[in-house]
């Protein structure tokens, strides 16, 4: 259960440069915001890329170059879930 415990302390920055070159404190993820703007991008992707298949045929190209931004977006909210889940502050 220590695993736990470092979650809920938080995690070191390890992609922070600036924490490792100039002594700056550790950078802490913001999950939470991350979580938000996946769901943002995902919803907006997928009805934007309907309503293109739907009302514009001819920009099919686009609403396919959407539902795969859509489908990256899905999958970055289950990862963000998946580390709020076991405990990561943010």
């Amino acid at each position: 259960m220590s695993q736990n415990r470092d979650y809920s302390q938080g995690l070191p920055g390890y992609h922070d440069i600036l924490s490792q070159t100039m002594d700056a404190p550790s950078a802490l993820s913001a999950l939470t915001l991350r979580l938000w703007l996946a769901g943002f991008g995902l919803v907006f992707c997928g009805l934007s890329a309907a309503l293109l298949f739907v009302f514009v045929p001819g920009l099919a190209w686009f609403a396919w170059v959407l539902v795969v931004l859509a489908v990256v977006a899905a999958v970055d909210f289950g990862w963000v879930a998946h580390r709020k889940r076991r405990g990561e502050p943010g």
